[in-house]
């Protein structure tokens, strides 16, 4: 039973690198048509909401909006929060 555990093992192995192969190949495919692409003169509206994409997918999320105080008062605004 070892013997047959260790030759799936293998055989997953051999196909998830041969899975990582294609995808990676894909997705560099994909990268270079969509630059071809972006030094299209109209498409340079394009290369601004990809970069806005790219920065709010690296912001941080800070989990909540609202806090409650010492006090027991809600605090909403940003350096009501950072303050406490």
């Amino acid at each position: 039973m070892r013997e047959s555990s260790t030759a799936a093992w293998k055989e997953y192995k051999k196909s998830r690198q041969s899975a990582k192969g294609i995808i990676s190949s894909a997705n560099e495919k994909k990268l270079k048509e969509s630059v071809s692409d972006l030094n299209n003169h109209d498409c340079q509206n394009e290369i601004f909401r990809i970069a806005k994409q790219m920065e709010k997918e690296r912001q941080d999320t800070t989990g909540s909006n609202c806090l409650k105080g010492v006090l027991g008062t809600l605090m909403v605004d940003k350096k009501g929060i950072k303050d406490t």
